[in-house]
């Protein structure tokens, strides 16, 4: 019994897996149920393939056989890839005949190297084996060697960043250095580069970025598994508060992924909320995440990565440089419109250091102005021109250290608001010495902690290297003792085995004299007989054996002789010496070879590189020359026995025999060799298959020959003597066989080297799966069209004219055509041409159908009523089992009280009983078996009784004489029409309803039978074929409903006095058909909730153009209403009035104080006023305001607000832009509108003037764009109004090529195709009324420059070599394009750099060497990149060995000291801004002098934005962009202690 063990994962729906043991090791089995059916079996292998070792080219095959029931399906994999089946590549088969599944390979690549899987598959379980194939790569390529050097470092640094936990973690351990700095260039930005590899000790670059590139590649499909869009990666920045923060815009695809943070390679924990207790957070805004790190130290420094999942996504390093702030900053306290400066002095020189300014970076520039010392301690920050705006917390940032305090602007406290003049004083500058004498103290003592260190490191470097050198030399003297001993514990053992063995043979020998002596007498007849079978057992010798060996052998076939010959003469070839008895005596044994166990054709040269074949002729010729040395020993030996008396002792015999057996080997080996040679020695053009086939049948023809003449020399030996024993005769019969087979493989292998290759196929057929009664199609074409095939099924072959498929031929392409799928077309199919042969399944599937007709009769809909039964049935074909579902609305169907569902073969039926309304629906049966899924759909209709009408009514006419109202149908008809609807009527008042009847389908009624004034309810029923629905009462309608007037308009206070109000209304604009015939008015006092009439109700108001009120107390506050009266009544009354008091009438205001304009924009003005002030008698206070504006251009005054506002402010819009307007206020109160108060003068609609400036941080003034390329520029500004903008191209308007985009405080410069033409200073002028400004960038338009023309070398001056060349094509169109020459000589084989920025066509090299070969390239080169190489020649100056002398002349003491002087002065420089600026001058001084430059009586040897050298008293300086701020007086000075020289010149930069 196998064992079985229960598995947890699934390999099926539904399904447990059970694993079994296979006999076979190494196969997996997969049983998918518990219990197999009888006579079914899961699969298994008989046979597994064998693992191969092959070499490349050769062919590959490995074979399994497989059993189960039913016939396993067999699949290959391989792990890692797919496998590509091709005829040249892979090819899949199976042979009938033997039952084998191959896969093979014909031409094996190293690509091929790989672990393969074999499945075998049926429906009850899976069998697995695994097979390795291992590819020899022949000969060595170091291209490749190199490429594979590279992937396998590029993989282990994968390895060592992938390594991770089973929840995407990294393992908790510190990243190594060399991962930390790949890390950090997968995030870096392309421009960092060179520095990290620089501060890494990267020497290779370009092998850098290639593997860089692989590592993106890579880690950019594993960022893509975990985030879908990657918008910003923000690197740490250090802020003010003593936090670092990383910033990454993330898409995420799965929000719920998980997100570590680490240090070093060490998980970091992190807070989702910010805590002042925790250090490391994580804040989410959307999209955006956030990383702050608080309480910066210098423990905090180390490489920061940010992990989605498993997968890296972002790195950036945090440095900690070792520097504190000694004095921080102090709080400053300015006046308005004062400078202000803060300072700070560091314990170390510091170049990196940052301001902030409330929270947001500082940059230099008009209004901040940053500056440090020159030792980089003292760094300054001054804020010009201050105003209250600026004032906040300012921030200096070193490092991870940083300090901060205020600045606080007092305003300037000016009553009239002007401006006030700019203050020449500075806040803050006061303890400028004090600071100075502590940085002073600081650097003093940074230099001798810097020189303490470098002590420290010396003093560890040497000891270092004493340690080294002892340890050396006692390894040294360690392995020399040891050395020693070894030979002489060698020489010892090899003196004592020498001795060992000379007793053993001493013994031996004398111990066999002594034996022979004795059977002298008994077996002298057999004794020779015995000593040739003894001689057999140097039988078998290997062609690879030398005379070592040969001797070695000799010597273990002398001790099988005597044993073979006490008994008889029957010892094998190779089992020499075996008797009838002695089986044991002469077995043979080899020596040991100390070699490598390798073919000779291996071991070779290693700087030659030979081919197979010439190492078999090698091989050969090696063999022939063994042989030959091997034929004359032989010989020898034989010519020796034959001179000598046949009386010979048995050692003689034994001999003799040996000898002439060693002969014929060597004679055949010869003539095997010399053959092998003669065939190597032709030459002829042959492709590689034919080169292997012929070498395949020359090897089997060479044994089959070898096998044939010795077959016919066996044969040969039996016919000259007939007497002969049965085992003589059963080796020759053996030999004649043995003739016959080889003369067979002969003639196969003469016939198989002639044999055509004949057709092939182009493509084979494919497995095809044919549904059940529809047509199905094999197809193959092969490489001829005359060939001519034969169809098989199942191993039977298929007639042209069999019934059921078509046969044809179209070209080279071959078709069977299957008119009718049925069970029994199911099978293998083999197509068979030209002895090539493809075979492909036809699978015939069954799914589930309908028959057309019964699925039309299905999609009736049923239509039953209520109560009543409803029958679906719905005939199918299809194999079984078949699964059916049936549906009602979308819900599944089971077994209950009013269901029943029942199966039958071919047919399923649906009955449903005692149907209710709400059961209609879409009925749905659904059909699944293993081929696939088939629905089909009814309509089922249960009919009942309607539901009432719905109301509402809605009242078409309620005149007098007619009710004319409809209302809306049923909600549930009950699947029938309406036919009828009935009503019934009742008079309010009565009891009794009246039978209108039918009325018509139509939901709607018109009574003409009521009185006028008359109050009516109706009842109206439904009516269909079921039945009658319940009835729907309706509201109540009035016949000739009466018509009241509408409401009067609002009652206004015409005037109001302490004893009397006069009000005024409109009449109403509905007078409901009648004239108005009077108006009740009422009143209601403030703060009441009770109408009190004015008029008697008997007493109407006949008309409102002026009403009294005269029933009112003093300083009481009142509203009114009033209501219109016509024939039916009184209407509603009216909207009330505004309170009033029962005062005497007041004043108006006067006009408003302080009347201004707080704020404009272009559609918008805000106002600000003072209220009036209340003059008892004159002017009473207001109470509201309106704004009025009026255009310039009209008379009018257009009044802003409708009602009096009651604020003191108010904002007019919709003004037009930059539209003139005069505006007043005017104020009110009860007694009026006051004066209005103007303006003095118009105001513009539009925002305060402000000059024109340009808002971006950064500007870019230089760009480099390739000719083909658009080129776009972007700039930001701000001015008011809005500003004219106007581009020119050096200094001239820009062409209508370049397109020109103006937006609000944008503009934007396009040129679509770029050409050098384009290439200029382009300028943008951004003008208003309250002035202008500009801003130039030159916009260069090249491409990658073209080759130099041929290189020319000479020899103008002994040692040195002069390179021309022919100039660029491109070097009259590009005025900045120059040259770089490199060179590489014949003892150095790397080329590298001896010449750049060559503005001519000529240089001359240095420092040639005789006997050295140099070569030379030049490169063109301009701001896009460089040319391809032009090389030259090569150039070589022979060695002349002359006889040396040297004649030392009389040496006179010289002193060359002297002050330094000038021996070429600088000279005055003009250049264009932007460009670079270039300044040189030669010195001569001994000692040499110190130099120093000074722009503007101000150091630069310290300041990073001048490139300055001293080489070899020729001093330049170089500025690589020349700006505004360059130009002034430059000044050399060279001092020594002779004296000191000075040199000035003047920078002048145009515009």
């Amino acid at each position: 019994m196998w064992k079985k063990s229960k598995v947890t994962d699934q390999t099926a729906a539904g399904q447990a897996g059970i694993k079994k043991k296979s006999k076979v090791p190494g196969v997996m089995i997969t049983q998918f149920q518990e219990e197999l059916p009888e006579g079914m079996s899961t699969p298994d292998f008989t046979r597994k393939p064998i693992a191969l070792t092959i070499q490349e080219g050769k062919t590959a095959i490995f074979k399994s056989i497989v059993v189960g029931n039913p016939k396993p399906t067999v699949t290959w994999s391989r792990a890692n890839g797919e496998i590509v089946f091709h005829p040249d590549v892979c090819i899949q088969k199976y042979d009938e005949s033997s039952n084998e599944h191959t896969l093979e390979f014909p031409k094996v690549a190293p690509d091929d190297a790989d672990t393969y899987k074999c499945f075998a598959n049926n429906e009850h379980g899976r069998a697995i084996c695994t097979v390795v194939l291992n590819v020899i790569a022949v000969g060595f390529s170091k291209t490749k060697e190199l490429q594979k050097v590279q992937v396998e470092d590029t993989a282990d640094f994968r390895k060592k960043l992938k390594k991770r936990n089973p929840d995407g973690t990294r393992e908790e351990k510190a990243m190594e250095p060399e991962e930390k700095v790949w890390e950090i260039l997968l995030s870096a930005d392309k421009k960092d580069y060179e520095s990290i590899c620089v501060e890494n000790g990267i020497t290779d670059f370009r092998g850098m970025l290639k593997k860089l590139n692989e590592m993106k590649k890579e880690r950019e499909a594993e960022i893509a598994e975990f985030v879908s869009h990657i918008n910003t990666l923000k690197h740490i920045e250090v802020n003010d508060d003593d936090c670092a923060t990383i910033e990454l815009d993330l898409d995420l695809k799965d929000p719920a992924s998980k997100i570590f943070f680490y240090k070093d390679g060490v998980m970091v924990p992190l807070t989702k909320e910010e805590c002042d207790g925790q250090k490391h957070s994580l804040k989410q805004i959307g999209k955006k995440f956030v990383f702050t790190i608080r309480g910066l130290g210098k423990d905090d420094a180390g490489l920061y990565s940010v992990d989605v999942g498993g997968c890296n996504v972002f790195s950036t390093n945090l440095k900690a440089p070792d520097v504190e702030f000694a004095v921080k900053l102090q709080e400053i306290k300015a006046e308005e419109r004062q400078d202000a400066m803060f300072q700070c002095v560091l314990t170390a020189p510091y170049d990196d250091l940052k301001w902030f300014g409330k929270k947001a970076p500082l940059t230099n520039g008009k209004k901040f102005e940053i500056s440090s010392s020159e030792d980089k301690l003292i760094h300054k920050l001054i804020i010009r021109d201050c105003v209250p705006l600026d004032a906040g917390i300012y921030a200096a940032v070193a490092g991870v250290k940083s300090c901060n305090n205020w600045l606080i602007v007092e305003a300037d406290k000016d009553p009239k608001g002007k401006k006030g003049e700019r203050k020449s004083t500075m806040a803050g500058g006061a303890n400028s010495e004090e600071l100075e004498k502590i940085a002073k103290e600081q650097q003093e003592r940074y230099e001798k902690e810097m020189a303490e260190k470098i002590e420290k490191a010396k003093q560890a470097q040497a000891e270092r290297e004493l340690a080294d050198a002892a340890a050396k030399l006692e390894s040294e003297a360690a392995k020399k003792d040891a050395a020693e001993a070894n030979a002489a514990a060698k020489a010892a053992a090899k003196a004592e085995a020498k001795a060992k063995k000379a007793q053993k043979i001493a013994a031996d020998r004398a111990a066999k004299e002594e034996a022979a002596r004795r059977r002298a007498g008994e077996g002298g007849a057999d004794g020779g007989a015995g000593g040739a079978g003894g001689a057999g057992g140097a039988g078998g010798l290997d062609d690879g054996l030398d005379e070592d060996e040969l001797s070695n052998s000799e010597s273990d076939s002398a001790e099988g002789g005597p044993a073979g010959g006490a008994d008889g003469a029957e010892g094998e070839g190779g089992e020499g010496g075996e008797g009838a008895d002695g089986a044991d005596g002469g077995k043979r044994r080899r020596k040991k070879r100390d070699g490598p166990l390798v073919p000779d054709t291996v071991i070779g040269d290693e700087d030659e590189d030979i081919d197979e074949e010439t190492a078999k002729q090698r091989k050969a010729a090696r063999k022939g020359k063994r042989a030959k040395k091997m034929l004359e020993d032989g010989e020898a030996s034989a010519a020796v026995g034959k001179n000598e008396d046949e009386d010979i002792d048995e050692e003689t015999a034994k001999q003799r025999g040996k000898a002439a057996r060693k002969g014929k080997r060597a004679k055949k080996m010869l003539e095997d060799g010399e053959a092998s040679a003669a065939v190597g020695d032709e030459d002829e053009d042959i492709d590689e298959e034919t080169a292997k086939q012929r070498g395949k049948a020359a090897r089997k023809g060479k044994r089959a020959k070898k096998m044939l003449e010795d077959g016919e020399a066996s044969a040969a030996v039996g016919d000259e003597d007939e007497d002969i024993d049965e085992e003589t005769a059963k080796q020759q019969g053996k030999a004649a066989r043995k003739g016959k087979r080889a003369k067979k493989m002969l003639e196969d292998g003469e016939a198989s080297a002639a044999v055509d290759p004949g057709v092939h196929f182009h493509a084979g057929l494919s497995d095809c799966k044919a549904i059940m009664g529809e047509a199905a199609e094999l197809e193959c074409k092969v490489s001829s069209e005359d060939c001519k095939g034969i169809w098989y099924k199942d191993g039977e072959e298929i007639k042209t004219d069999a019934e059921g498929v078509t046969i044809t031929q179209d070209g080279s392409f071959h078709r069977l055509k299957i008119h009718k799928v049925t069970d029994e077309f199911g099978g293998k199919y083999k197509f068979e041409a030209d002895g090539r042969k493809t075979e492909a399944m036809v699978v015939v599937e069954d799914p589930p159908r309908f028959e057309a007709e019964d699925l039309e009769t299905f999609k009736t809909s049923v239509t039953v009523k209520k109560g009543q039964k409803a029958t679906f049935k719905l005939p199918f074909v299809g194999r079984d089992p078949i699964k059916v579902q049936w549906y009602l609305e979308g819900e599944e169907l089971s077994e209950e009280s009013n269901i029943k569902i029942e199966h039958t073969e071919g047919c399923s039926r649906l009955l449903l009983t005692k149907l209710q309304r709400k059961d209609s629906g879409e009925v749905k049966i659904k059909l699944k078996n293993e081929f696939g899924t088939v629905e089909a759909f009814s309509q089922l209709i249960v009919l009942d009784k309607p539901t009432p009408p719905m109301g509402p009514l809605e009242i078409i006419e309620a005149s007098p004489s007619v009710l004319d109202f409809k209302w809306r149908p049923p909600k549930d008809s009950g699947g029938c029409k309406v036919d009828n609807y009935i009503l019934e009527r009742n008079q309010i008042g009565r009891n009794t309803w009246k039978k209108v009847g039918l009325i018509g389908p139509e939901a709607k009624y018109r009574d003409s039978d009521v009185d006028h004034g008359r109050r009516y309810c109706y009842r109206i029923r439904v009516e269909t074929e079921i039945g009658t629905s319940e009835l729907m009462e309706t509201e109540d309608i009035q016949a000739g409903t009466k018509a009241y007037p509408g409401q009067p308009s609002a009652p206004k206070v015409a005037t109001a006095f302490k004893d009397c109000i006069n009000l005024t209304w409109a009449p109403p604009s509905n007078t409901g058909g009648t004239n108005i015939l009077g108006y009740n008015l009422e009143k209601r006092k403030k703060g009441s909730n009770l109408w009190s009439a004015v008029n008697p109700p008997e007493e109407m108001i006949r008309s409102g153009k002026l009403c009294p009120v005269k029933d009112v107390i003093e300083g009481m506050e009142y509203e009114f209403r009033v209501a219109a009266i016509n024939n039916s009544g009184a209407g509603e009354f009216s909207v009330s009035s505004e309170f009033v008091f029962a005062r005497d009438p007041k004043k108006p205001p006067g006009k408003v104080i302080d009347f201004k304009v707080t704020d404009s924009t272009y559609t918008t003005l805000s106002l600000s006023w003072i209220k009036p002030k209340d003059i008892k008698g004159e002017e009473d206070e207001a109470k509201g305001y309106f704004v009025e504006v009026r255009p310039a251009e009209n008379t009018d005054w257009d009044r802003c607000n409708t009602n009096a506002i009651t604020m003191t402010s108010y904002t007019a819009k919709g003004l037009k832009s930059l539209g003139m307007y005069w505006v007043r206020v005017i104020a009110t109160n009860e007694g009026g509108e006051g004066a209005p108060q103007e303006l003095d003068n118009y105001i513009l609609a539009m925002p305060p003037p402000v000059r024109p400036r340009f808002t971006d941080v950064k500007i870019k003034s230089f760009m480099i764009v390739r000719a083909g390329n658009s080129a776009r520029f972007n700039i930001n500004f701000e001015a008011s109004p809005w500003p004219e903008v106007t581009w020119l191209k050096d200094g001239v308007p820009v062409t209508k090529k370049v397109t020109i985009s103006n937006a609000e405080g944008m503009s934007q410069l396009l040129i679509p195709s770029a050409e050098r033409t384009d290439t200029g200073i382009y300028a943008i002028i951004v003008k208003n009324i309250v002035g202008q400004e500009s801003f130039s960038i030159e916009i260069r338009v090249t491409d990658e420059p073209k080759p130099t023309g041929p290189v020319d070398l000479d020899e103008n001056v002994p040692g040195t070599v002069t390179i021309s060349w022919a100039p660029s094509p491109d070097e009259k169109k590009d005025d900045r394009l120059h040259y770089m020459v490199t060179k590489r000589d014949s003892h150095k084989r790397q080329w590298h750099t001896v010449a750049d920025r060559i503005f001519n066509n000529k240089f001359t090299a240095c420092n040639i060497l005789p006997g050295r070969e140099y070569q030379f390239r030049v490169y063109a080169k301009n701001d896009m990149g460089s040319s391809k190489p032009s090389e030259s020649p090569k150039w070589l100056i022979p060695t002349k060995k002359e006889k040396f002398t040297v004649n030392l002349a009389e040496s006179k003491p010289c002193d060359l000291q002297c002050a330094p002087k000038f021996l070429i002065p600088l000279k005055m420089h003009a250049a264009p801004q932007g460009y670079e600026c270039y300044m040189s001058c030669a010195i001569k001084g001994d000692p040499t002098p110190h130099v120093t430059w000074y722009r503007n009586n101000i150091s630069l040897n310290t300041n990073t934005n001048y490139f300055i050298s001293n080489t070899c008293g020729v001093c330049s300086l170089l500025i690589l962009r020349v700006g505004s701020k360059d130009s002034g007086e430059y000044k050399i000075v060279a001092e020594n202690p002779l004296g000191r020289a000075e040199c000035t010149t003047k920078l002048t930069v145009r515009e």
